[in-house]
């Protein structure tokens, strides 16, 4: 069975959830005997790079603007998926799911799969026409794909509620972390182990940043962090502009460490020797970066959206979305613990990223996901 996946980046993944979920399931269903085609842009990934761990790379162009990257390069791969004769083309965001009809009319025979990863459209970084058109690549998602998957119980909610759609609830997984003992990357941006707060994340607006920055600001002048500095790990996306703010907020600061985009061996290090890992976004689906954290056995005070509330569920690790000020009431109360609890909490998490959040349930729900559509009588019927 031929596999098409389409709209993340590209692969091997660099940076973004969407490309990392991709990444890791492509190579896994390669594992398993299919034969999987990422799409790639051509400037994300190295383009001389044509197979990658069983999966083969396909290097596209596209439009490289903010508007345009993304649609421009879902419209040549859909032409592409279809011209290979893919038995499934599987749209990861609502965005790209905007073209699913294409395939639809032209490649009756096969079957379409959409990711409805998260609300994009309520990213602060769209305007009104790019918001216009994420909320039509929803109705897509819903309408044109065979079947609609859905990664948290709040996006399967929605979805359901304003689209009237049953999905299938596949959730993001991670593999299980083990923490490492080197401390390189500590050393080389002046870090501690076990004396920083961690943020991964795109620096985006939706992200929320800007919360923890001011929070954390104002905590330094009642000295209730004990001398804990912030370690921001991430880069910008289109968005030179809040990158610049932050840098502005936090200028003159030495206990604000921005890292840039890290990966490997080095975010490892990072999330190994955290004291806290902290996710004070807007809008999310089902957050990567927190599911790792919580694979290390970090303690996560994270927002209280309902992206998040699937994975943190007690309620004195999570604060009210938006407030910089709510974020300081729970950084003091938490800071006040005993640091058994915390290191009790983090044990926790890893434990329910094992049990709730592991691969191989997620690529066993998928494959069955493509065997029954590619095998349905309705498949059958266009095949005929």
């Amino acid at each position: 069975m031929r596999i098409a996946m389409i709209g993340q980046k590209g692969m091997p993944a660099l940076h973004g959830g969407v490309e990392r979920h991709v990444h890791e399931l492509s190579v896994r269903l390669a594992e398993r005997g299919f034969d999987v085609q990422v799409y790639a842009r051509a400037w994300y990934t190295d383009t001389s790079v044509e197979r990658y761990q069983g999966v083969t790379i396909v290097h596209l162009p596209s439009i490289k603007t903010k508007h345009l990257d993304a649609i421009t390069h879902t419209f040549v791969s859909v032409f592409h998926a279809m011209f290979t004769r893919a038995d499934v083309i599987h749209f990861h965001g609502v965005g790209p799911s905007l073209l699913a009809w294409i395939p639809r009319l032209f490649a009756p025979r096969t079957r379409i799969v959409s990711t409805f990863h998260s609300l994009d459209r309520k990213h602060e970084k769209w305007g009104a026409f790019a918001r216009a058109a994420l909320r039509a690549g929803e109705w897509a998602s819903c309408r044109f794909a065979h079947r609609t998957v859905t990664v948290s119980e709040g996006i399967r909610t929605y979805v359901e509620v304003v689209y009237g759609k049953q999905t299938d609830l596949i959730p993001n997984a991670v593999p299980p972390y083990a923490r490492v003992k080197t401390t390189d990357a500590l050393d080389a941006f002046g870090l501690e182990s076990g004396n920083y707060f961690l943020v991964v994340s795109r620096l985006i607006p939706c992200k929320g940043i800007q919360y923890l920055i001011d929070a954390f600001i104002q905590l330094q002048d009642t000295n209730a962090l004990r001398g804990k500095k912030l370690a921001i790990v991430g880069d910008g996306f289109y968005s030179d502009r809040y990158v610049k703010k932050l840098h502005d907020m936090a200028a003159g600061n030495p206990d604000i460490v921005f890292t840039g985009f890290q990966s490997g061996v080095a975010l490892s290090e990072l999330y190994s020797h955290a004291f806290m890992k902290i996710h004070p976004s807007d809008n999310e689906g089902l957050p990567l970066t927190v599911l790792e954290a919580m694979s290390y056995g970090l303690p996560v005070l994270a927002s209280d959206i309902a992206g998040h509330r699937d994975l943190i569920s007690h309620p004195e690790y999570t604060f009210e979305a938006g407030s910089a000020q709510a974020l300081k009431v729970k950084l003091v109360m938490l800071l006040g613990r005993d640091p058994a609890e915390l290191v009790a909490e983090g044990d926790r998490n890893r434990q329910k990223v094992r049990d709730q959040f592991g691969w191989d349930e997620v690529v066993d729900k998928t494959i069955a996901l493509y065997l029954n559509e590619v095998t349905s009588p309705t498949a059958q019927i266009a095949t005929a």
